[in-house]
């Protein structure tokens, strides 16, 4: 049995972070969830608030929190363009203000502190699939530098915060991740193309869909999670958790037409700037610290993803 510890999710009543609550409440842990609420929804851990060993808590992660606890998962901070495009100087605020003053509870509290990074460090990249060692070819002036750079900008304060401070950290590098409790609007292509063949709209495909992602169904993210802040302290590199399954968009569009049944037409438009043309993790490293590799297949994550926003849809 596992020893009960205290821990804080910022982020927590979004996307990832709410399925992360679920997941250490069913471990035995206290969970502090705290959230800003800018694209976190309550309604997502609504059904937890009954757990005594479950507490939610409306804060900013750039201004300091004083709490006292074992580990801290940061999530926090807007994960789609939509969103974090909507206000960039935030975003790279949340990034990197909030990172320093999770960092400087973790070294207060001595607690373990794990950082929720992004393959979008990697950039639009040159090396394909992506290794951890690989640095990255990335715009710092682009539309979505406030995110890809605020990330980079956080891993560089992990690392300081350890060599400087010996804070136990974890740097966690999220490719592509899909499932129940995305949000409708966040503008993500797994998101969009289901609620477009749903309602019946045309399909939005940018470029011409010859690029290609790789998607990981949540629970082998949230796995991985785990795995990752339980690790030996010697496992202090960043690690990749990602499907290493690579599709293209089109392919991608084909198969949620054909999943739900839609009569939806696929329409073309121009390629986003600074948009990644290829994205695969490469999950070596998962695979050797962690003993970890994805288990559910894009065709059984889309329908229970598919069957989540049906759902949305009829209220």
């Amino acid at each position: 049995m596992s020893i009960r510890r205290s821990v804080l999710v910022t982020g927590g009543a979004g996307f990832l972070g709410s399925h992360l609550c679920e997941r250490l409440l069913d471990m035995g842990h206290e969970v502090l969830c705290v959230d800003n609420f800018f694209t976190g929804q309550k309604s997502n851990v609504e059904h937890l608030l009954g757990n005594t060993r479950f507490e939610l808590m409306r804060h900013d992660v750039c201004f300091p929190l004083y709490v006292e606890v074992d580990e801290i998962f940061n999530l926090a901070c807007p994960a789609s363009p939509v969103h974090y495009q909507h206000d960039p100087v935030q975003t790279t605020k949340t990034n990197v203000i909030g990172a320093i003053h999770m960092l400087g509870l973790a070294k207060r509290v001595g607690a373990k502190i794990l950082q929720a990074s992004t393959s979008e460090v990697y950039g639009n990249p040159e090396v394909h699939p992506q290794k951890e060692t690989y640095w990255g070819h990335v715009n710092p002036i682009g539309i979505r530098s406030c995110y890809d750079e605020g990330k980079r900008c956080a891993e560089t304060l992990f690392y300081d915060y350890h060599r400087q401070n010996n804070v136990n950290i974890r740097v966690m590098r999220i490719f592509n991740t899909y499932g129940p409790r995305m949000h409708p609007a966040d503008g993500r292509v797994v998101s969009n193309f289901i609620m477009q063949a749903l309602s019946g709209q045309d399909i939005t495909m940018y470029g011409k869909g010859d690029q290609t992602r790789s998607f990981c169904y949540r629970d082998d993210l949230i796995e991985g999670m785990i795995r990752l802040m339980n690790a030996p302290d010697s496992v202090v590199s960043p690690v990749n958790i990602g499907n290493p399954s690579e599709v293209t968009i089109l392919e991608l569009a084909e198969l949620i037409l054909e999943l739900t049944r839609s009569k939806s037409k696929i329409i073309f438009k121009p390629l986003p700037q600074d948009d990644p043309i290829q994205r695969k993790p490469d999950i070596g490293r998962a695979n050797e610290y962690l003993d970890w590799t994805p288990k559910i297949q894009l065709r059984e994550g889309l329908e229970k993803t598919i069957s989540y926003f049906e759902e949305i849809c009829k209220k």
